[in-house]
């Protein structure tokens, strides 16, 4: 019996891949539409293959996507603006770094508390509850400022190197990472 599943899903397999290779070949002959409709159809012949575990996995992704792509339709809104009124009041000469670069960061809880978003920039990291409060645990536990940078871009190394793609932290020297100790140091506190 063992024998038949792995068959089956090395036939699932080839199915997807057929498919995959079939979207790709809709992107160089359609377009953006093309492949859309190509993407969506596979989604649609997986989905009754899916357990109500990998669907809700799903459902939890494209919710995840589509606040990230609002997020970067009002920052691109907000740089936009803010472009114009630096024109507008004739500054555009200038060479300053864009406030994104500088280090800004923000951390947002949805509505439930299970999950938390990390922003720098453009770019979003979402942390589970408990690793956001393994987080405030780190950056609030005894040692010089050093130590608990320390510790906390060894765990980002170990166990989410993610992190690193979005925020440019080169090592525990960094000011970025600094930045984001004082922040979840404000923003959380342990009980």
């Amino acid at each position: 019996m063992a024998k038949k599943t792995v068959s089956s899903e090395k036939t699932k397999t080839g199915k997807t891949a057929q498919k995959r290779g079939s979207a790709k070949s809709g992107k160089k002959t359609g377009g953006k539409d093309t492949e859309r409709e190509s993407l969506a159809g596979e989604l649609r012949g997986l989905i009754p293959q899916l357990d109500s575990e990998g669907l809700a996995f799903l459902v939890e992704q494209a919710r995840v996507h589509l606040y990230n792509m609002q997020v970067e339709k009002l920052n691109n809104a907000a740089e936009a603006a803010e472009a114009a009124s630096t024109r507008a009041a004739g500054i555009s000469g200038s060479r300053k770094t864009p406030k994104a670069a500088v280090g800004k960061f923000r951390i947002d809880g949805t509505e439930s508390g299970s999950s938390y978003y990390l922003h720098y920039g453009n770019n979003d990291v979402m942390f589970s509850r408990n690793e956001m409060i393994h987080l405030v645990k780190i950056v609030n536990a005894a040692g010089t400022d050093l130590e608990i940078r320390e510790r906390l871009f060894n765990w980002f190394d170990r166990e989410r190197r993610d992190v690193f793609a979005a925020v440019p932290i080169a090592d525990k020297f960094d000011d970025q990472l600094k930045a984001l100790v004082k922040l979840i140091k404000q923003s959380f506190k342990v009980r």
